[in-house]
């Protein structure tokens, strides 16, 4: 049975979106595709990404940053602007007519020229993250708005270099990065776009310009708002209403190929992140098989690249690539690395928001690494490319803290359990269980435990200051965990702190003066039998 797109929109509409939800109904009846690919280890297909497996430097990294920055970064309002602007009555589409006018007038393409990042400057901002620890760092490579943040060749009007800034972002931040010795990365969101954007094809639904059609309607732009001239209009309000639903046609699905291979070609990234599942099929598996595959000739043999999915579905045991959280956290240790990305306030910078604090920062990464995971943080950066002063003081109590901490981070491996204490929720099994719930615990306090361990070495990091003296059940002589204590330091403080490891815990007294700090939380360094 050919799966034609009019077949498609009629499951869709049938309310059968859980089976559009799985890959495998993108692919498995439609014939072969012959897809330009560059010769190496695996090929476009679920079976050969099975036998990939997780390079050990990706486990042992723990900490990446991320700009998650783009025209609508520009505008400063939040994220999905370029989408939430043509949503009449959305607060985004207020905002625009008071600034710019209606949607109708001025559009999305009208502001793409005002991003200009005229202080964006990629070794400084290179400098600032390696000091706070990360080993990692990604840059936007294209979001749903289908604007290309490199010299693209299949995207040529619309891309960092042709207007805005005018610089080849992601190659200039690949630059930085490798020159510090940071691993480089790069994100997708553009298989989303043909139905995330094709809100710019309709018109306000009331008024005095009810009627009047947007300016994604204009064929002249639509090679950036895409070309819906083939959609009936059930197929148009369908799409218009699923924001991520991925239903397009077999054109969109190879200008997606074609784009993202060409960001991997040109940069050779060391991971690649995409904005859910992997995509369309066969299209989306041989992108994944394009990543390693190009980063096979890089090495001379050795695949040591990191693809991310969002779906749990996607990865084979140990195979295909990495589980990503989007502001979640899993509940339990993972016998696998997986990674958690997040941002201190919106993806995409907007003005007046509250930030993460440092100390929400470094709770988030100590409870991720406990169970296997690392964590990667997005510091949104406004128009100019330039840190603000409250995104400076979060990112300097991170590094204060990594300073002094991270040696209980980096390269560390699971303990027998992730930790203990009043935070501690219920496990959901399951790797799909609570999505966005980086939240659900609360701060972390002196009671809340988090383990890691290095060989005979174990790092118990407690967060928050316990007064007189920190007590760990899980070293107590009677727990099933037990470990015999041969000696404990304070990082950044005391070696050789008096212990006593009795039935109910390991107790450890503290010195006078904590380390620096110690508010946000510390890490005993215990060695055992």
């Amino acid at each position: 049975m050919e799966l034609t797109r009019r077949r498609v929109i009629a499951q869709f509409a049938a309310g059968s979106a859980a089976a559009l939800a799985d890959r495998r109904a993108f692919g498995q009846d439609l014939p072969p595709l012959r897809l330009p690919l560059t010769p190496g280890p695996f090929v476009g297909s679920a079976d050969s990404l099975s036998q990939y497996e997780v390079p050990a430097w990706f486990g042992e990294a723990k900490f990446g940053i991320w700009s998650h920055w783009g025209p609508q970064s520009g505008v400063e309002q939040g994220d999905w602007y370029a989408r939430n602007m043509y949503v009449q009555g959305s607060r985004q589409n207020l905002y625009h007519l008071a600034a710019y006018g209606p949607p109708s007038k001025v559009g999305y393409k009208d502001l793409i020229p005002t991003f200009k990042g005229a202080r964006w400057d990629p070794n400084h901002l290179m400098g600032l993250y390696q000091k706070a620890g990360a080993k990692y760092f990604f840059s936007m490579g294209v979001h749903h708005d289908n604007f290309d943040m490199w010299r693209s060749r299949h995207q040529p009007r619309w891309n960092a270099v042709s207007t805005g800034p005018k610089r080849d972002i992601v190659g200039e931040y690949a630059k930085a990065a490798r020159e510090r010795g940071l691993r480089f990365g790069v994100s997708e969101h553009l298989s989303n776009s043909y139905d995330w954007l094709s809100v710019s094809h309709g018109a306000d639904a009331a008024g005095a310009l009810a009627g009047v059609p947007y300016d994604g309607s204009d064929p002249a732009y639509a090679d950036l708002y895409h070309d819906l001239s083939g959609e009936t209009p059930d197929g148009l309000r369908m799409i218009q209403k699923n924001a991520m639903g991925r239903i397009a046609p077999d054109s969109w699905k190879m200008q997606y190929y074609l784009r993202v291979k060409d960001l991997v070609d040109q940069h050779h990234p060391d991971m690649l992140y995409t904005d859910g599942g992997i995509p369309f099929g066969a299209y989306g598996l041989s992108t994944v098989a394009e990543l390693y595959n190009v980063n096979s000739r890089r090495n001379g043999g050795p695949v040591d690249a990191v693809f991310f999915t969002k779906a749990a579905a996607d990865l084979t045991p140990g195979g295909t690539g990495v589980l990503d959280r989007e502001r979640g956290v899993l509940e339990g240790i993972n016998p696998t690395p997986w990674q958690t990305d997040t941002c201190i306030g919106n993806w995409h910078y907007l003005r007046g928001v509250t930030y993460k604090t440092s100390k929400q920062v470094i709770d988030l990464l100590v409870d991720i690494v406990s169970k296997n995971g690392n964590l990667l943080l997005n510091f949104p950066l406004p128009n100019s490319g330039e840190l603000d002063a409250e995104e400076m003081k979060t990112l300097e109590g991170i590094t204060a803290w990594m300073q002094i901490n991270s040696e209980g981070v980096y390269a560390t491996k699971p303990w027998k359990v992730f930790g203990e204490g009043p935070a501690i929720k219920a496990a959901v099994p399951g790797l799909e269980a609570k999505k966005f719930n980086e939240t659900q615990h609360g701060p972390l306090g002196a009671q809340d435990i988090r383990y890691t361990a290095k060989g005979s070495t174990l790092y118990a990091f407690v967060m928050g200051w316990p007064q007189v003296e920190a007590v760990l059940p899980a070293l107590g002589s009677a727990s099933a965990t037990a470990a015999r204590v041969q000696a404990v330091s304070l990082l950044g403080g005391r070696p050789n702190l008096k212990f006593a490891q009795e039935p109910g815990g390991l107790r450890v007294s503290l010195p006078e003066r904590p380390p620096a700090t110690s508010d946000i939380g510390v890490t005993f360094k215990i060695e055992t039998a």
